[in-house]
């Protein structure tokens, strides 16, 4: 696993001679979550949340900080429970006292009023679910909800939401928004079936209450563990929101994707989909794995689509029987021996033909043009032959030559 202690983060650059191919994102407003702004002009935020119990105060702490540690910007943590709720106000005072403010999510479920309230005392951020936040209970026999029925509900959710929405509101506190494909309440599938249509009613639903308090400091998320339905329900949401004149921040994740690899091409097709149309601000990777393990996929997603830089962009051919050396082993002793620098684009290749061409764009490049030899690049311009066996000590030398170079740690 690659991580990313304490990542220095730089906005993706062009070359003047390219075309620009900056994603336009979707103009959002900003929404503060502690040190982080989610929205606007702001780089799209990482997120993830910690496995322990919260109750667990040493553990939790350790764990937000490792998090924060290797990438994380925002970390989030539940909170079942009054006990629960109240253990946050330790575990802030300790991150304070030993490490630093950590901006933080409380994740709220069930009948949640009195522990949101008291969460909010201690975090920067609640999020609440629309489909638990007022629990109604399934009724087996029932064929519809009428008018009635559904806006009864309705009451007992701004009833249930307005103290929420008014303290934090007072404190310039945010709340997301979350729905989750998986627990839409009973009366809006009956409603609108179990579709992204639901989803996104569901959340318009708590955003009108929120509006009508005069309180905008929302996010945003409408999860699925399919990502077609993930992906059409944020484009859904954006398009409702655009003839409502909604402009709220949009946090993109698959729930429960799963673990390793099928897991993560799961997370970047629904996310990266979504950020490539330039929807969202904000992107969590759920793995079911250790947390620390979601933080360098996500910045890999957003690094690929040139919205964040955070390590180096290898450009590597895929070798074929004109390459002149052995391409996989150059290129991961490039990567090892570089890949603690940040936001540089580095091309090795493995012969004249896809070398100069085709790396184009990167600010060095290593190319195999005639056996046992190594063609340096800056730029488009080569600057020097090498001894096969020297290659990488004097792309080294290049980099350092620049000032580019930082000594790893």
């Amino acid at each position: 696993m690659q991580t990313l202690p304490n990542p220095v983060i730089t906005e993706p650059t062009f070359p003047s001679t390219s075309t620009d191919t900056t994603i336009p994102r979707r103009k959002t407003r900003p929404v503060p979550v502690g040190s982080i702004t989610i929205g606007g002009n702001h780089p799209v935020a990482v997120q993830s949340m910690i496995n322990e119990d919260t109750l667990d105060i040493e553990g939790s702490v350790a764990a937000i900080r490792r998090l924060h540690e290797i990438g994380c910007e925002i970390v989030r943590v539940t909170v079942p429970s009054m006990a629960h709720a109240k253990a946050m106000e330790e575990i802030r005072k300790r991150l304070l006292a030993t490490y630093q403010a950590v901006p933080l999510v409380a994740d709220v479920h069930h009948n949640g009023l009195k522990i949101a309230l008291e969460a909010a005392k201690h975090v920067d951020n609640v999020r609440i679910n629309p489909g638990l936040y007022v629990f109604e209970k399934p009724q087996p026999n029932r064929s519809e909800y009428t008018r009635a029925e559904f806006d009864e509900i309705g009451d007992k959710i701004r009833e249930t939401l307005e103290p929420l929405v008014l303290t934090l509101k007072e404190q310039n506190k945010s709340m997301r928004i979350g729905v989750n494909h998986g627990s839409l309440a009973e009366r809006m599938l009956f409603t609108y079936g179990d579709t992204p249509e639901g989803m996104v009613e569901s959340a318009l639903e708590f955003i009108r209450i929120c509006e009508s308090l005069d309180f905008y400091n929302l996010e945003i998320s409408l999860k699925a563990s399919r990502v077609p339905v993930m992906i059409a329900a944020n484009r859904l949401m954006v398009k409702r929101m655009d003839e409502l004149g909604m402009d709220y921040p949009l946090h993109l994740g698959v729930t429960e994707a799963g673990d390793g690899e099928y897991g993560r091409i799961k997370s970047t097709a629904g996310i990266g989909t979504l950020l490539a149309e330039g929807i969202g601000d904000t992107i969590r990777v759920s793995l079911t794995e250790a947390p620390e393990k979601e933080i360098p996929v996500c910045y890999s997603i957003l690094q690929a689509l040139g919205l964040r830089r955070t390590m180096v962009e290898y450009v590597a051919c895929p070798s074929c029987g004109r390459t002149l050396f052995n391409l996989e082993d150059v290129l991961h002793k490039v990567r090892q021996a570089t890949n603690h620098l940040t936001g540089l684009n580095i091309a090795v290749m493995g012969c004249i033909v896809n070398g100069p061409g085709e790396m184009a764009d990167a600010d060095y490049g290593y190319v195999g043009k005639q056996a046992g030899y190594i063609a340096l690049y800056r730029g488009r311009e080569e600057i020097k032959r090498v001894p096969e066996e020297q290659g990488v000590k004097e792309l080294i030398n290049l980099i350092k030559a620049d000032g580019k170079w930082v000594d790893p740690q």
